[in-house]
């Protein structure tokens, strides 16, 4: 799905055309509150042709809103008024591709083609980020502090000095560490432990 974000309903039109030619789904929005109000949560490989200059909210003002609701939709922006400075700080906030109008419907679908596959190995991240999350939240406390210092390379003899408790008790913990992740070796459990987001900073 291709989000086209623009106050020109001649340049929605015309990306609408030139997209659906190829197959791809679009979905046009007059400006950006209208966007915001219908987008939601986005659970699908997707990405949004912005506008750069619009009233109200511009797409520059609109990717930072996209990135504090924590919206994650690569975003190719598509300008006529486009300035060196402008495009810097698009790409640096997370941007695919900053196009000055016009453009060829070449550039614009090897720029689309690249978003959607950045939105899927974001979908993917996300999902990962989940189902790790969800197994993690099943540990105990104990067997949480357990697994930090398991997969910083600790011996089990280490881990119980350090925790204070016997080297059986550790093994234990880790056996059940192990099972409700799902994991088989220690680097299973620290990709797994790094996905969740449960290991220090």
């Amino acid at each position: 799905m291709v989000y086209v974000v623009d106050d020109d309903l001649a340049v929605r039109d015309s990306l609408t055309m030139l997209l659906e030619q190829d197959g791809i789904n679009t979905e046009t929005f007059a400006s950006a509150n209208e966007f915001l109000s219908a987008c939601g949560s986005l659970n699908q490989i997707a990405c949004a042709i912005i506008d750069v200059r619009m009233p109200d909210m511009d797409g520059l003002e609109l990717q930072a809103e996209l990135a504090k609701r924590k919206i994650q939709l690569p975003i190719i922006f598509l300008t006529g008024h486009g300035d060196i400075p402008m495009s810097v700080r698009a790409i640096k906030s997370g941007a695919v591709d900053f196009l000055t109008k016009p453009i060829t419907g070449r550039a614009l679908k090897e720029s689309v083609q690249a978003a959607l596959a950045e939105s899927e190995k974001l979908l993917t991240q996300s999902e990962s980020i989940n189902t790790a999350a969800k197994r993690l939240s099943s540990l105990t406390h104990r067997e949480q502090e357990v697994m930090a210092l398991a997969v910083t390379g600790l011996s089990n003899k280490d881990i119980a000095r350090h925790l204070g408790i016997s080297h059986r008790t550790v093994e234990i913990h880790k056996a059940r560490v192990m099972h409700k992740t799902g994991t088989e070796t220690l680097l299973d459990l620290a990709h797994l432990a790094e996905n969740g987001k449960l290991l220090a900073e």
